[in-house]
């Protein structure tokens, strides 16, 4: 490695002592106009030097008049100046520049090989291994970093940090992400290996509290986003209870702004219609600019650390794993990892938070005190995630509304059929299809069912993998009945296949949490766990609970 520091901070305390000795000898030597040989001998008895050394000393002390001007320097070779010859210092310096400085980032041992090779061309000694490692230490950080991983990760990892995002307020600002939690979630029913869940959370830049969080099988899309912000807002005793987890949670409220980066589901016009519907700014970090989210990024680390010490934990990476094997120690269900979690941050609400001096509930309960009006809650609790689900602009017909190859009716309906001429916004949960929601002029929602009750729920990822295997066979007229079909079509093939693989387990359960996180209010909620039917009727439409029960 190269030598840092300077003489001052590297000198020990022995050879500091000394100079500091000969510093006012020095001195006195150096300030005379003319130094006499009488004033030569007796610096030389007073420090026990040579009449040459003085001399050295002072002709030193002239040029940089400080004490570690004054220290000895060691003999020998002086350090950092090569003992190569300058023609295989060239060779060096060309490969280091376009070859290891370059991606996909070479290792020392290929740069090696490469300047013995180029040394031999040119009928020059190699230089040894040792020589050449020295020759790279001596690189600065940010020229390599930026050379082998790119100008972003060495601006993420180099450049200064000149601001950051504060806040005085409780919501006043609230960041938000996701990321995958490290552990192997299993299914209900076989208690098998599906995978690692998404965590989208949130972060009160002021307390630290965690507004609010989503955890589900899906991919981050508009939805997840516009769950993990219902989730925030509104108060969760009722959640809570759900549950069975009994935890003091008061932390609610409609943000003043969120904080987010520049994925594309934070771009949905879903999110920003249903934020300005609330009056929640939108502030997006700069691009590539990582440090501006530091909130939510060190929130992550902590609450993905707590993770680790679960059973089926896959650890930060593969050194930290070893030979623990993920899958076969994995038991939690999604549920279950959700309840753990929601116990996890009230364990993180009470801790002392090292920046605010006391835990972050503690800060939110203070500054919730002090507030002259208490933070906002929506108007209509129930309807408050309608605002930010995606839509379509639809036109009511006679036959009711249709959406995704499927019609929807409510008998009023009627009404807007004849009356009402122009489109209206229809809301849909992609978590769940059975209903949509109209907007009506006057900002009310409907409720709109299946126009055919029978048919039976279905999540948009089911819909779009339907329309897809239909489009392959050729279908380019695609109806209703060709549509449920399919899907029942495409569940009959996950049933055979679900005790056999863990796609086809992850798929069926993945519809079965959709479906009962994306239930309708004026319905009752899907539970994840029935008996299942003794025999099937194949006549009769599979729904996904039957898909993931089968014995």
């Amino acid at each position: 490695m190269a030598e840092t520091g300077t003489a001052l901070t590297r000198a020990d305390s022995n050879a500091w002592s000394l100079a500091c000795n000969r510093e006012p000898v020095i001195r006195a030597l150096a300030d005379l106009p003319e130094i006499t040989g009488d004033a030569i001998s007796k610096a030389s008895v007073a420090l026990g030097l040579s009449r040459s050394r003085i001399f050295a000393l002072v002709a030193q002390y002239r040029t940089t008049p400080v004490t570690s001007a004054l220290l000895d320097r060691p003999e020998g070779f002086p350090k950092g100046r090569s003992r190569l010859g300058q023609a295989v210092d060239v060779v060096i310096s060309t490969e280091i520049e376009q070859f290891f400085l370059t991606r996909p980032k070479p290792t020392l041992a290929q740069l090696v090989r490469r300047i013995w090779h180029a040394c031999h061309e040119k009928g020059l000694s190699r230089p040894t291994r040792r020589a050449i490692a020295a020759r790279v230490a001596t690189i600065e950080r940010d020229r390599l970093i930026k050379g082998r991983d790119g100008a972003k990760a060495a601006a993420d990892r180099y450049r200064p940090v000149t601001r950051s995002y504060t806040a005085e307020n409780p919501l006043e600002i609230v960041q938000m992400d996701h990321t995958l939690a490290d552990i192997i979630i299993v299914d209900e029913h076989f208690r098998r290996p599906l995978g690692r869940p998404t965590l989208t959370l949130q972060i009160d830049v002021a307390t630290r509290v965690i507004p609010g969080f989503y955890i589900s099988l899906e991919s981050p899309s508009a939805t997840s986003v516009g769950m993990a912000i219902r989730h925030a807002v509104l108060p969760k005793a009722s959640w809570l209870e759900e549950r069975g987890v009994d935890l003091d949670y008061p932390v609610c409220g409609i943000p003043g702004a969120l904080h987010l980066d520049n994925a594309r589901e934070f771009h949905s016009r879903a999110l920003e219609r249903g934020c300005q519907q609330h009056g929640i700014e939108l502030i997006y970090r700069p691009l590539r600019t990582p440090h501006y989210g530091g909130h939510i990024e060190r929130l992550i680390g902590t609450t993905v650390g707590a993770v680790h010490l679960l059973p089926g934990t896959t650890f930060a990476n593969i050194k930290a794993k070893g030979d623990y094997d993920a899958e076969g120690q994995a038991c939690m269900t999604l549920v279950e990892f959700e309840r753990w979690f929601a116990l996890q941050v009230g364990i993180y609400h009470g801790t002392v938070h090292r920046e605010l001096g006391v835990p972050p509930i503690t800060a939110w309960t203070d500054t919730c005190d002090n507030r002259v009006a208490p933070p906002r809650l929506p108007a209509d609790p129930a309807t408050f995630l309608l605002d930010f689900l995606p839509f379509e602009m639809r036109k009511v017909r006679r036959e009711g509304i249709e959406l995704f190859h499927a019609f929807y009716w409510h008998g009023a309906l009627a009404a807007l059929a004849t009356g009402y001429g122009g489109k209206l916004p229809v809301k849909y949960n992609p978590l769940n299809l059975s209903s949509i929601y109209l907007e009506l002029p006057d900002g009310g929602h409907l409720t709109v069912p299946l126009r055919d009750r029978r048919r039976p729920s279905i999540t948009r990822f089911e819909h779009d993998l339907a329309l897809k295997t239909l489009r392959e066979r050729g279908r380019r007229a695609v109806d209703e009945q060709s549509l449920f079909d399919m899907v029942g079509e495409q569940r009959r093939i996950v049933l055979d296949a679900v005790d056999r693989t863990k796609a086809a387990r992850k798929s069926a359960q993945r519809v079965a949490y959709a479906l009962s996180a994306g239930t309708p209010a004026a319905m009752a909620p899907v539970r994840p766990m029935l008996p299942a039917p003794p025999e099937r009727d194949d006549t009769e439409p599979i729904i996904p609970l039957q898909i993931e029960e089968r014995p």
